[in-house]
Parts: structure tokens; C-alpha cells; sequence
């Protein structure tokens, strides 16, 4: 069997991608539309990320924000709140209900405004970066695990009498 010089070149070339423009993407997707065109709606329903884009039909549901929107959101109000809260206590020393009638309305205005925002900014990284499936199409995961997308990699368990007496430590 001969192999060709240029037959194991290609194999062995990385595939060059082009990069895709991260502020781009993210900007798209905190504006609640498309990462990639940019046109059409990101979601479905208030935080539901569309299967599709309905304009450019790129899969969107390769997704992972799982907890970081709730997180990054409750990071940057908080900070917001807890300083009006400081700074109007400072300059006007008001009441307590004053205070709670004030900045406990803003918390949860804030909170659901920003929530979809921050969710659409991190899918557009995920769709800049390539994460999580949105690269190339056979990088769904399946080459790892062999169950396709979506599907856990399998636990190696170790056999039975693969087991040392450290193990049991």
C-alpha cells in the first residue's frame, strides 16, 4: 500500500475556518436577533432561544447558557441597586418603605429587561467562538461519544478485577 505525499498532507491540514466577529455576534444577540444575520428574532418566547433562525435557518439550539444570564444579570443589578441604595440613603436619608417602594420595583424591571439580553449576548459568543456545536457540522459531539448530539460521553467504569487496593482508598 503507498500513500501519496499530498494525500496525507490534506488529511493532516487543519481546517481553517473563517473567524466570525465576536462583538458582531454579541451585539446581535443582546439586541435579541440572530447572531449570524443578524435579521431575524433570537427567541421564541421570553428566554425560549428559537431550534432555527427563521431568516438565515442557522441552528441556534446547540446553545449553553444553562446558568450564566442568571448569573451575570444578578451580578450587574445588583451592583446598580446597591449603589442608588447607598447613595440615596446618603443624600436624603429617607424612610424604609420610601427605599423598598423605590429600588424593589427597579430590581425586578431591571432583573427581566437585562435577563434575555445577557442570555442573547452569550449565545452569540457561543456562536462566534464555535462552541458547543455551532462550528463545523460533523462537531456536534458524535466523534467523541459515538451516541450523537446532545448525548453525554459514557463513564468508563473499570472492570472488576481492574480494581486496586488504592482505588478502595
Amino acid at each position: 500500500m503507498t500513500i501519496r505525499i499530498e494525500d496525507a498532507d490534506a488529511a493532516l491540514a487543519p481546517t481553517l475556518e473563517t473567524p466570525r466577529n465576536v462583538t458582531a455576534a454579541m451585539s446581535r444577540g443582546a439586541m435579541l436577533n440572530c447572531p449570524s444575520c443578524g435579521d431575524a428574532p433570537l427567541f421564541e418566547r421570553y428566554l425560549k432561544v428559537a431550534d432555527t433562525c427563521p431568516g438565515c435557518h442557522e441552528a441556534l439550539h446547540h446553545h449553553r447558557a444553562d446558568d450564566a444570564p442568571p448569573y451575570f444579570t444578578i451580578f450587574i443589578v445588583g451592583h446598580f441597586i446597591v449603589g442608588g441604595v447607598l447613595a440615596v440613603e446618603q443624600a436624603f436619608h429617607p424612610e424604609p418603605w420610601v427605599q423598598a417602594s423605590l429600588w424593589l420595583p427597579m430590581t425586578v424591571i431591571l432583573s427581566l429587561l437585562l435577563l434575555p439580553r445577557i442570555k442573547g449576548a452569550l449565545v452569540g459568543l457561543q456562536w462566534a467562538l464555535r462552541m458547543h456545536g455551532f462550528g463545523d457540522p460533523a462537531d456536534d459531539g458524535s466523534a467523541l461519544t459515538g451516541d450523537g448530539p446532545g448525548q453525554p460521553a459514557p463513564r468508563a467504569e473499570p472492570a472488576a478485577d481492574d480494581i486496586t487496593r488504592a482505588d478502595l482508598h
